[in-house]
């Protein structure tokens, strides 16, 4: 099997043989999903590789979907209403402090944060979505396929002996907390 026919649903080959990925797209059914029909009603193009996968709410995302999301998929999306204009009220920060858990989550396991991202569309943005769609596609493209059983090889316990490695833990750890990232930012300015 190739890889870019290596797990369910994969996306066929482009006809040069260059690698397409497929990306699960969980959307909110009042905004990211009304912006997805938007695009194909107005003959927007994004492309055939994002999968959507409708959900009432951004906060309904669970942890568990996301991890068996990319059992299959190359990258995972996580998409639903702005801050101020949730269906119900706040849910969408609870989804942002899951992704940002998420992302350290798959970080720590070796998944680049380009398979993992989210933005918000309202009903009327289409055109951003597709845009989004665009722009995350030809990321996870440059990328290449998702190895997710070669990357399982990185927990497999090693011989280093126990605090090997402790000063460098310890200095990524205050790197990250000097500067936050964007999403942990946004959740402080959201939430303040």
């Amino acid at each position: 099997m190739s890889a870019t026919t290596a797990h369910a649903g994969a996306a066929p080959a482009a006809k040069d043989g260059r690698f397409e990925p497929v990306i699960l797209a969980f959307t909110c059914n009042w905004c990211s999903y009304r912006a997805a029909d938007l695009a194909g009603t107005a003959r927007m193009k994004y492309p055939p590789n994002v999968r959507l996968v409708r959900l009432m709410c951004s906060g309904r995302v669970d942890p568990a979907f996301v991890m068996r999301a990319f059992a299959d998929a190359d990258a995972v999306i996580l998409t639903g209403c702005w801050p101020a204009d949730c269906h119900y009220r706040i849910q969408n920060v609870k989804a942002l402090r899951r992704f940002i858990l998420l992302r350290r989550v798959l970080e720590s396991m070796g998944i680049e944060p380009q398979r993992f991202q989210r933005f918000y569309a309202s009903a009327a943005e289409g055109q951003q979505l597709a845009a989004e769609f665009d722009r995350i596609v030809e990321e996870v493209r440059a990328l290449g396929p998702l190895d997710w059983a070669g990357r399982h090889a990185a927990f497999v316990p090693s011989a280093t002996p126990p605090g090997a490695g402790v000063g460098e833990a310890r200095a990524a750890a205050e790197a990250r907390a000097a500067a936050p990232p964007p999403a942990e930012r946004e959740l402080a300015e959201v939430t303040a």
